[in-house]
C-alpha cells in the first residue's frame, strides 16, 4: 500500500496531522489539520543551523535525538486519532524528512498513516492551481452599502439558510476597515486567507451564484487575489441601505462586546487623525471610554465613512436596491432575488440544451 498521497486525491474519513512547528502551523496550515509538532520552533532553528553550517549527518543525529524523546507522546496522540478516523494523513513543509521519517516509523509500528506528497508546499501548489478555476465557475452577487447596514450579518443569515456565500472578512479574520481588528485578534496570513477562500468556494461548486460583500482589494494585511476581485467587479451588484439608528446599534453591538475593546477602538481611531483631526479623535476616545458610543458612531458614519464609501460605490449599476430595517428583512429579499436568478439560469440552460439537441438532429 502506498504511504504517500496527493492532497487532491484525499477522500473519505481522514484527519490531517501537521507535524511542523507551532509557529509554522499558526502562520498557515491546511484547513482542518491538527498540530502534533516534531520540533519546537527553537529546535527546528537549531537543526537547520547545524544542517547549513556543519553537516547533514550531525543535523540528522540531533533531530533523531530530539524526536525520540517525544515518540511515546506522538504515538499516543496518533493512536487516539486512529480510533476516530479511517486514515491519518501526515504532512510537513515539503513532504521531506519530518513527515517521511515519522510516517515510516509509525507504519512500522502497525499504524494506518500516510503522508501528503510535497507537504504543505504541494498543498499550496494545489490551491494556486484550483482556486482560480473555482472562481471562474461562479457569478458573484456583490452586496454594497454603507457601514453598519448589516452586510456581514446578512451573509451569515444567507449561509445558514443554505445559500452560497464567500465571507471574505471572515476568511481574513478582519472587517476590512481601520477598526477591522477590534475584538478579533490578528488578521490571518495571505496563505491562510486563500485557503479559507478555497474552502468556501469549494462548498459552492456546481452552483452558479455566490453572495459576497463588496471590498477594496486589501482587507487588513491580506489582499484579495486579482482574479477574484475582478470577477467581483464583473458580478451582479446590489445596494443595501438602512436607517442611521439601525446602523449605529448594529455597530455598537458588534464592536463593544468586551470591555477591553474600548482601548482597541481608541487605538484604531487615532489612525483617522489626519482625516478628522487630533482634537476630534481625543474627544471621541473620551466618550468611548465613558461608554457613550451612540453619538461617536453616528458622527463617524456621517462625517467620515459614508462620504468615503459613496465615493467608491457610485460607479456601479445596481440590479437591486434595498432599504431594510432588519437583517432578516435583507436576507429574505436577497433569497428571493437569488431564487429568481437561479430560475432564470435554469431556463437559459434548458434552452441551450434544446438548441444543442436540435443541431445534432439536423446534422
Amino acid at each position: 500500500m502506498s504511504r504517500t498521497v496527493d492532497f487532491k486525491d484525499l477522500s473519505g474519513d481522514y484527519i490531517l496531522v501537521d507535524v511542523r512547528t507551532v509557529g509554522e502551523y499558526e502562520e498557515a496550515t491546511i484547513n482542518g489539520a491538527v498540530n502534533i509538532p516534531l520540533f519546537t520552533d527553537e529546535e527546528r532553528a537549531l537543526v537547520g543551523t547545524i544542517y547549513t553550517r556543519k553537516s547533514t549527518d550531525e543535523a540528522k543525529k540531533i533531530g533523531v535525538d530530539i524526536v525520540s524523546k517525544k515518540l511515546p507522546e506522538i504515538y499516543a496522540k496518533i493512536h487516539e486519532l486512529e480510533k476516530e478516523y479511517k486514515d491519518v494523513v501526515i504532512f510537513c513543509a515539503r513532504g521531506g524528512m519530518r513527515s517521511a521519517s515519522i510516517t515510516e516509523l509509525l507504519c512500522a509500528l502497525g499504524m494506518r498513516v500516510k503522508r501528503i506528497s510535497g507537504g504543505y508546499k504541494g498543498y499550496r501548489a494545489f490551491i494556486n492551481e484550483t482556486l482560480p478555476k473555482l472562481n471562474e465557475e461562479v457569478t458573484y452577487v456583490v452586496l454594497h452599502g454603507n457601514t453598519g447596514v448589516g452586510k456581514t450579518e446578512i451573509l451569515k443569515a444567507l449561509k445558514a439558510d443554505g445559500y452560497n456565500v464567500l465571507d471574505l472578512e471572515g476568511c481574513a479574520n478582519h472587517r476590512g476597515s481601520i477598526l477591522g481588528s477590534v475584538g478579533l485578534g490578528s488578521c490571518l496570513t495571505q496563505k491562510q486567507f486563500e485557503s479559507n477562500i478555497y474552502e468556501e468556494l469549494k462548498s459552492a461548486k456546481g452552483k452558479k451564484y455566490v453572495f459576497v460583500e463588496a471590498e477594496s482589494r486589501r482587507i487588513g494585511r491580506v489582499l484579495i487575489p486579482d482574479y477574484i476581485h475582478q470577477r467581483m467587479k464583473d458580478g451582479i451588484h446590489v445596494f443595501v441601505d438602512a436607517p442611521l439608528d439601525f446602523r449605529s446599534n448594529l455597530i455598537i453591538n458588534e464592536y463593544t462586546k468586551a470591555e477591553e475593546c474600548n482601548a482597541e477602538i481608541c487605538e484604531a481611531l487615532r489612525g483617522l487623525t489626519k482625516y478628522i483631526g487630533e482634537k476630534n479623535i481625543e474627544e471621541y476616545c473620551k466618550r468611548v471610554e465613558a461608554g457613550d458610543y451612540v453619538d461617536v458612531v453616528k458622527e463617524l458614519m456621517v462625517k467620515y465613512y459614508d462620504p468615503m464609501y459613496m465615493h467608491s460605490s457610485d460607479k456601479y449599476d445596481y440590479a437591486l436596491s434595498l432599504m431594510i430595517n432588519s437583517v432578516e428583512e435583507g436576507s429574505e429579499a436577497l433569497k428571493a432575488f437569488a431564487d429568481k436568478l437561479e430560475a432564470e439560469n435554469e431556463e437559459i440552460n434548458e434552452e441551450t440544451k434544446s438548441e444543442d439537441i436540435n443541431e445534432i438532429i439536423e446534422e
